[in-house]
């Protein structure tokens, strides 16, 4: 059997060892465990089906941290679902889900310090961190309000749209600041979820998280839209009759500014990006 099929099925095993070890420790429910199960299901189907498109025949090392990351995610979701008819095990969620978010951190460094940076591997990197930050967006919503759920759906909402209007999917320059935005999302939750705070406080450190969030987007999509294919061939259209020049029209290549901690590539070649992403 190739480490194609190896390496997604091997994490599949280790998500359902940690579901059974979790359930045995704090207790799943029937919800939590198919929750768990089916986020494992997907994420190493995708992957799989992502090394067949690229060609590869194994999972790079940057690829293994990323799937460690994600396998964390799926525990993470099996406690949240839980706790949705109960009471959440705050001590076994809030360690479960920092290393989650400090090995974000990790993957980057290990891609280029090996020189395995990849489009599938940035891809990968971003729907973990997208999923880690929907997840706990519904761990704080009962105690928050369902208002919160924007900082884990706008994401989301942001690639359905990029469905209809095509200039969405633009390419976005480097912006530091979208990175530092991203970064704040997870540990904001984080904090927001280990109940630490008062009411009041946890609400307004969440609202922070959020308008964080939709300055970094807004400012995004106004950027698209000022730069949008139908706008740049006109403006690049010749005055003149006369004129020798043809009228230029931009590469709007379905590329992200992968707003984490670190890039881990510029270009994927399969699917688009979304511009994009919470962690």
């Amino acid at each position: 059997m190739s480490r194609v099929r190896t390496g997604p099925v091997l994490g599949l095993t280790v998500q359902t060892v940690l579901l059974a070890g979790l359930a045995a420790t704090v207790g799943l429910d029937v919800a939590g465990w198919l929750a768990g199960l089916g986020y494992g299901v997907v994420t190493c189907v995708a992957l799989r089906r992502g090394l067949r498109r690229r060609g590869a025949d194994r999972l790079g090392p940057a690829d293994r941290v990323t799937l460690a990351r994600g396998l964390l995610v799926g525990g993470v979701t099996a406690l949240v679902v839980t706790g949705l008819d109960g009471a959440t095990p705050l001590g076994v969620l809030v360690p479960m889900t920092a290393v989650a978010l400090a090995l974000d951190a990790v993957d980057g460094w290990v891609a280029r310090r090996t020189g395995t940076v990849s489009a599938l591997g940035a891809r990968f990197d971003m729907e973990v961190d997208a999923f880690l930050i929907l997840v706990l967006s519904v761990q704080v919503a009962p105690a928050v309000g369902p208002w919160v759920l924007a900082i884990g759906g706008l994401r989301y909402a942001f690639v359905a749209a990029g469905r209809l209007l095509p200039w969405l999917r633009g390419t976005l320059p480097p912006r530091f600041w979208r990175k530092v935005v991203a970064a704040a999302q997870g540990v904001l939750l984080l904090v927001v979820a280990a109940d630490l705070l008062a009411r009041p406080a946890a609400a307004v450190l969440a609202a922070v998280a959020l308008a964080l969030l939709v300055e970094s987007f807004g400012h995004d999509v106004g950027w698209l839209w000022w730069h949008r294919p139908a706008r740049v061939a006109r403006t690049a259209a010749p005055t003149t009759a006369s004129s020798l020049s043809l009228p230029r029209g931009t590469s709007v290549a379905a590329l992200p500014s992968v707003p984490s901690l670190r890039p881990r590539v510029d270009a994927i070649a399969d699917r688009p990006f979304a511009a994009h992403q919470p962690v």
